[in-house]
């Protein structure tokens, strides 16, 4: 269910935190998923929407997801001036932004690492024109379940989602600026932790990752020679 408490929505070229912004953005004390109220409250600009707490976010192939004491929720949707078929790299975009800004280490394709614990996450999903990108981030968890983790010690406090949620949009859409081609796939490559490991996927495949494609796939060398991944989950065998 949506907050009881007013929203606050602050319009295009707005400022967050003293930053001017390119999108509006609107915070929410609870939802149920940003991905959700940002599809729904889209009118034709990019929008950010922003909750601490979800009650029914979800993660990859639908997946639950699960909140940390201090959590952030947040979803960018836009329409990208991208081609179609290259669509399928803003995620690789999206994980990228969150690395300049909060320097994780990326595990292909969305997951956010720091420290060698699973920080945070992406969702990219699209429809017709709209693109709508969710990152999600532990920011405060004291009693993490096992290779989770979060970005603070200490409790950063409520304000911290909107902070965070407004500097990593605004990196994505910079890149998403440059365009399909320029946007640093060089950089990703640098910054993905899964080139070089061993790893599985469903529902039978194992092989050494070797590199991150043009496309944004995984490649990855088998006994019956180079696979393409272009989605799905894929562990890490240690």
């Amino acid at each position: 269910m949506r907050s009881s408490v007013p929203m606050r929505r602050l319009p295009f070229d707005s400022e967050v935190g003293g930053m001017a912004t390119r999108y509006a953005l609107i915070t929410l004390d609870e939802a149920t998923s940003t991905q959700d109220e940002a599809r729904t409250r889209y009118r034709g600009g990019p929008l950010l929407v922003v909750t601490g707490h979800q009650t029914a976010g979800r993660g990859r192939s639908g997946r639950r997801w699960e909140n940390a004491p201090r959590a952030m929720a947040a979803s960018c949707a836009f329409a990208p001036d991208w081609p179609r078929a290259a669509w399928p790299r803003l995620s690789l975009v999206a994980g990228l932004a969150a690395r300049d800004v909060f320097d994780f280490d990326l595990k292909w394709p969305n997951d956010l690492i720091a420290d060698g614990r699973k920080t945070g996450g992406l969702l990219a999903e699209s429809g017709d024109e709209l693109v709508v990108v969710g990152l999600g981030l532990n920011l405060w968890w004291p009693q993490a379940p096992a290779d989770f983790g979060a970005l603070y010690a200490d409790d950063p406090g409520p304000e911290a989602s909107a902070d965070h949620a407004g500097r990593w949009a605004d990196a994505m859409l910079s890149r998403v600026d440059r365009g399909p081609e320029g946007w640093g796939i060089e950089e990703y490559r640098k910054g993905c932790r899964t080139i070089g490991k061993q790893v599985s996927w469903k529902p039978d495949g194992t092989g050494r990752a070797v590199a991150v494609d043009d496309e944004g796939r995984l490649l990855v060398a088998t006994e019956r020679g180079l696979v393409a991944l272009a989605s799905g989950e894929v562990r890490e065998i240690r």
